[in-house]
């Protein structure tokens, strides 16, 4: 039964439905409902059906966690590392991004290896970056994608970051998009920016 509500949550949430999916999100969750408990959050952290309300959404996150779903584990590092609802704590959202990584999430992945370009908790470790971002783009996240394509470009692989480029265009956000595309115009590589068209 909960399994259903939770399917019926997520239709008429992508059915502009976004009340109705978010009262079944809830009907699932009180049944104990792992991913409906995260969506539950996801609703709360972005406004949908409800009003936006960051502390519950964390907390959400942090039971889905907890309780094994790596999606609960990405959302709720997320929320650390940028102290959404709670206190920020880079060092524990690198944890739970380490474990939901290893659970397979590509896009806990991808914020791996961004603590490790940026050195947040972490020594800068390029190499260590650019392989959490060539196994996020391997597990389909386009951020992973574009990310793993900079570090080829780096490292003079520009036929292959533009197989990344292409791939990141195919699943990207708009505003991703244009966020990517500004930063080719700013590279070395300008003319890769039209992959991203």
């Amino acid at each position: 039964m909960a399994e259903a509500q939770a399917v019926l949550g997520q239709m008429l949430l992508d059915a502009g439905k976004p009340g109705e999916g978010f009262a079944w999100f809830n009907k699932a969750a009180a049944q104990g409902h792992l991913m409906a408990l995260n969506m539950v959050g996801r609703c709360y952290d972005l406004g949908w059906g409800t009003p936006i309300d960051k502390v519950r959404a964390a907390e959400c996150f942090r039971i889905a966690a907890a309780r094994g779903l790596d999606w609960g584990m990405y959302n709720y590092a997320t929320a650390l590392a940028l102290g959404e609802g709670l206190a920020e704590d880079k060092a524990a959202a690198l944890g739970w991004f380490e474990k939901a990584a290893a659970m397979g999430n590509a896009k806990a992945m991808n914020y791996v290896g961004s603590f490790h370009e940026d050195g947040w908790v972490v020594e800068r470790d390029m190499a260590r970056a650019a392989g959490f971002y060539a196994q996020a783009a391997e597990g389909g996240d386009f951020r992973g994608a574009f990310n793993h394509a900079r570090m080829l470009l780096d490292a003079g692989g520009v036929d292959a970051a533009r197989t990344w480029l292409a791939r990141c265009r195919e699943t990207a956000t708009p505003a991703f998009v244009q966020k990517a595309r500004g930063w080719l115009r700013a590279s070395r590589w300008p003319e890769l920016e039209e992959l991203l068209c």
